[in-house]
């Protein structure tokens, strides 16, 4: 354990990229939207920015060059390929957390004033980030594992395969998500689909998430062990 904390504190050498970027595009597209509102005449009183997802798609950033920046020295160092991983887990569980709190706070405030006096609703997000706090929390903190854990089976895939991997492997994806619409189409399958997802709560949504966590950090953790460097 104590090697897995020295990993995780190893990355946060780096904290422009882990802290202060995550935390600074996200506030800054919050600004950007407060200008915007704040400019138009008439707004709707339950608006849904989006903009919230500038910190998710940094977090698939962040994972990505967490295997591709800084593995090298990493491993130099003399780090197992285990303990780099599973360190860089522990620094995602913590960073999670970190935001998730942020995340609920913000919300907390959003909703005190009426969405910042403009009716806008940043911090919540609908179907996924708008319900109680405790909601919110357990399901940002796993959307936000995901991406980071995503992006970092991306970057070891680079790390393994250069450019040409990354290229196969997303390709591959794609041509899996096609089958499974072309399979839906052929089974007349889609109002089936429809119900599912209407019925689905946001705890659902939260453990397909959680599941689709562990298939990206167990991915990773096969692709990790065939990393050359």
């Amino acid at each position: 354990m104590n090697t897995l904390v020295k990993v995780a504190r190893y990355h946060l050498v780096d904290r422009l990229q882990f802290l202060v970027l995550p935390v600074g595009v996200t506030l800054f597209a919050f600004g950007v939207n407060l200008a915007i509102f704040a400019l138009i005449p008439e707004t709707p009183e339950e608006n849904y920015s989006g903009g919230l997802f500038t910190l998710f798609v940094f977090m698939l950033v962040c994972g990505a060059l967490s295997m591709t920046k800084s593995l090298p020295f990493g491993l130099a160092l003399g780090v197992s390929r285990r303990s780099y991983y599973l360190g860089t887990v522990l620094l995602v569980g913590g960073l999670s957390a970190l935001y998730s709190v942020g995340i609920v706070v913000f919300q907390v405030i959003e909703k005190a004033t009426g969405g910042w006096g403009l009716g806008l609703n940043y911090f919540r997000v609908p179907w996924l980030l708008d319900g109680p706090w405790y909601q919110t929390l357990l399901t940002s903190f796993v959307f936000l594992t995901l991406m980071f854990v995503y992006g970092m089976w991306y970057g070891l895939i680079y790390r393994r395969a250069s450019v040409l991997g990354v290229v196969v492997f997303a390709a591959a994806q794609a041509l899996v998500l096609l089958g499974g619409v072309l399979l839906l189409s052929w089974t007349d399958a889609w109002s089936k689909v429809g119900t599912f997802f209407s019925t689905l709560t946001v705890g659902g949504i939260t453990g397909v998430l959680a599941v689709l966590v562990c298939v990206a950090a167990g991915g990773g953790f096969a692709t990790m062990r065939r990393v050359t460097v």
